[in-house]
């Protein structure tokens, strides 16, 4: 049984919706005891990484993601805003994190080389895959994927970037250490690569 983490935002029925047409069980919870029980936990969604952390501290499952399946070394897959607050703090909100992954979150430059940069990025986007993982197994180098974000990822380790895209300027796309994978784009609205990258991390 695979976890959806219900912190009452996001894209949630979505990312259902594919796992299911997937073939692969899923429950949509806030309940730490199914969140531990789950073979693999996913964090999916949209929203303000403030509001976001307000949320799983207030349902008490900010520490869970961290200690009892991230460092605990279940598969856990973040999507979207799930891929920024693994960091240590974020720009958006001036928000303090999960920590699971050194780093920090910025936001994108207003402008690039004197030309402004349009601010969310919202859309489909080229992924540049610079390390292979198993998630992007089937999935051709520089496949197109769906984007909306104002922020993005800057993990203080390098190697744990496995994909990168460039908006203005070039970033981190996805993150791989371990048992944990994070995407910053939408793979339940990217088609058959983002299903494929989803149906991966499912197998692994």
């Amino acid at each position: 049984m695979i976890a959806i983490v219900d912190y009452r935002a996001g894209n949630l029925t979505s990312v259902a919706s594919a796992l299911q047409h997937l073939g692969h069980r899923c429950v949509i919870t806030d309940r730490a005891d199914q969140i531990c029980a789950a073979d693999r936990v996913i964090l999916p969604g949209v929203g303000a990484a403030g509001a976001t952390m307000d949320n799983l501290r207030r349902l008490e499952l900010d520490w869970v993601l961290r200690d009892r399946v991230i460092a605990a070394g279940k598969p856990f897959l973040g999507i979207c805003i799930g891929i920024q607050i693994l960091m240590d703090r974020s720009a958006e909100d001036d928000a303090r994190c999960l920590g699971a992954v050194a780093g920090e979150v910025k936001r994108f430059p207003a402008t690039v080389d004197g030309r402004p940069l349009k601010v969310p990025q919202i859309g489909w986007n080229k992924v540049h895959q610079v390390r292979p993982h198993p998630v992007f197994t089937g999935v051709p180098d520089h496949s197109h994927f769906y984007f909306v974000n104002s922020y993005y990822p800057v993990p203080a380790d390098s190697s744990v970037v496995i994909a990168t895209a460039e908006h203005g300027i070039v970033f981190c796309a996805a993150l791989a250490r371990g048992n944990l994978v994070a995407t910053q784009f939408h793979l339940e609205k990217s088609g058959a690569a983002g299903l494929r990258v989803l149906d991966n991390f499912c197998r692994l």
